[in-house]
């Protein structure tokens, strides 16, 4: 079965990171409000909060898990903390994935960063990312922990 996944992460830090690991076979990934390359980051910046709240939300729609990509500075972003708020009440089954160690666009790897608040609070589990095959297998455990 296909699982519509919205995947949230810092745009600007971790897009190369999560790019690498976007097509996992079975799953159809909606990723940071729909933002599928700078151009349309850059626009959405120019917009008001509302505006990319909006965005964020349209993006959720449909989607049963929400992975949140972990980077060095992921945790206590504004729009990260309202996508993991607007999966939660959504129902979406949630899961931290830690992506420090991957290389960005210029070879190099992060610290790692804080597991963000509303995942730990929540009870929400949180992995180091490994392969495809794990990280499917971590979105069907937290959309099997929300009844999805």
């Amino acid at each position: 079965m296909a699982r519509n996944v919205f995947f949230s992460f810092h745009y600007q830090r971790d897009i190369w990171r999560v790019n690498q690991i976007r097509n996992i076979p079975n799953i159809t990934g909606v990723a940071a409000a729909g933002f599928k390359d700078a151009s349309l980051w850059e626009e959405a910046r120019k917009k008001d909060d509302a505006v990319i709240k909006k965005m964020i939300d349209k993006a959720l729609e449909n989607t049963s898990v929400t992975v949140v990509f972990i980077g060095e500075k992921t945790a206590g972003r504004k729009f990260i903390n309202y996508e993991i708020e607007q999966s939660i009440a959504r129902g979406n089954g949630i899961v931290g994935i830690q992506i420090h160690h991957l290389k960005n666009d210029k070879e190099e790897t992060d610290k790692p960063g804080s597991i963000p608040a509303k995942i730990t609070a929540g009870g929400y589990k949180s992995y180091k990312y490994v392969d495809m095959a794990k990280l499917a297998k971590r979105i069907e455990e937290a959309a099997k922990a929300a009844g999805k």
